[in-house]
């Protein structure tokens, strides 16, 4: 992604109409718009896809039409996007009545006609704490997952509250039963915990023990939260990113100036449904947040194994200073600090590398190497809470050119 300005704000406003209007299939080629499109390389051996999987439409509590999602997502160039539906909370249900929950997610797959992206059925799970929201991905009917009382006035007060008041355990019940893969929402929002602190309760202990929740937001909207990171770690849970957007991801995101939302970086063996839910449950993911990128070492150094290579190494004419060349292959701007003994030239302690670009640093070695090594710590790249990843930068050193 190219962090350049290159809309005005006419330009914008002319996107965002088109989305607000948008119906039928949909057309959109993210091949049209690559300074946009989120950006990450496959490693040696998975292929690295690009998933938002919690997004609202007016079929709950969002703005827009479930086909807008998926222009979207084709527009920032995502492999998937989930539609996920609040169950219970239903404040558009006057203007658009739905008694069948899998609509909104029919509507989006029904837009995508070429395979162009993966449309995952799921929905929002929407109780008080200690429960909390959880998200169902991969249904195949989002009606088991909600109560539909038969003794009370359909849509009146009594009706709304029988229907929140169904033990959530009966909804993950009826999840597990459709082998879906459930994870546990914006655990640090301050409107869920007052001191923003994500914490498990007796009832995720014990749905986690059931083996009926498998992951954890690490990061939603703006937000990153380290306690759910540690979380996720000590209870192997699966680590998730989301925009979880309700309005436009133009108007929150601004991706014309530059951003992007939060997404989670999925590790498959293919691009498929079945490729996808496997690595999910497999947790081989990473959750990426403005430029802070997180996950489980063992996944997240690879991805940077392939994001960051040298490529020459050679010392400047009559001198022990080495010039490296080193290509950023992704859209983060990874920052490296250096850990070694040795000096720059050109830069302090700390090496930004751009995306999509080759940057060159001179390292003072004294002494001339036949192969150089740079241990680093990738500062905006998290293996656990408040502890970045430690990566070597190494190449063979070649012969010097030859002076003019």
């Amino acid at each position: 992604m190219a962090f350049t300005k290159f809309t005005s704000t006419i330009g914008l406003l002319s996107i965002s109409a088109s989305l607000l209007w948008a119906h039928g299939s949909v057309k959109f080629d993210p091949k049209h718009n690559p300074e946009r499109a989120i950006e990450f390389p496959d490693t040696a051996e998975y292929l690295t896809l690009t998933l938002d999987p919690h997004t609202h439409s007016v079929f709950s509590d969002g703005h827009v039409w479930p086909t807008v999602r998926v222009e979207e997502a084709l527009r920032d160039g995502l492999d998937a996007v989930a539609i996920t539906e609040h169950l219970e909370y239903q404040p558009h249900r006057i203007d658009i009545p739905h008694p069948d929950r899998n609509r909104s997610w029919e509507h989006a797959q029904a837009a995508v006609k070429d395979g162009s992206i993966l449309v995952i059925h799921g929905s929002e799970i929407t109780r008080s704490q200690p429960v909390g929201h959880l998200n169902a991905l991969f249904l195949t009917d989002s009606n088991a997952l909600v109560h539909r009382p038969t003794d009370v006035e359909a849509g009146s007060g009594e009706y709304r509250k029988a229907v929140s008041n169904w033990p959530a355990e009966n909804a993950l019940n009826a999840a597990a039963e459709q082998h879906a893969f459930v994870f546990l929402n914006h655990m640090g929002w301050t409107s869920q915990r007052p001191n923003g602190i994500a914490e498990l309760t007796d009832f995720h202990l014990k749905m986690i023990e059931k083996n009926w929740i498998h992951g954890i937001e690490v990061m939603n909207t703006f937000n990153y939260s380290e306690e759910s990171f540690a979380i996720a770690l000590a209870h192997d849970l699966t680590i998730l990113g989301s925009s979880d957007i309700h309005g436009l991801i133009d108007w929150d995101y601004q991706p014309s100036d530059g951003g992007h939302r939060p997404v989670t970086l999925v590790f498959t063996k293919e691009r498929s449904m079945a490729g996808i839910k496997e690595a999910l449950v497999a947790g081989r993911t990473a959750a990426w947040l403005g430029n802070l990128l997180v996950g489980r070492e063992e996944h997240i150094r690879p991805l940077i194994e392939s994001s960051v290579t040298v490529i020459s190494a050679h010392y400047l004419a009559k001198t022990s200073v080495l010039s490296v060349e080193i290509q950023n292959h992704s859209d983060a701007t990874f920052q490296l600090r250096n850990d070694s003994d040795y000096t720059f030239t050109r830069f302090g302690e700390i090496i930004e590398l751009a995306p999509h670009e080759t940057t060159t640093i001179e390292i003072r070695t004294v002494t001339k190497l036949d192969v150089f090594e740079l241990p680093t710590s990738v500062l905006n790249v998290l293996v656990a809470p408040k502890t970045p990843l430690s990566f070597t930068l190494s190449a063979p050193v070649s012969a010097t050119p030859a002076e003019d």
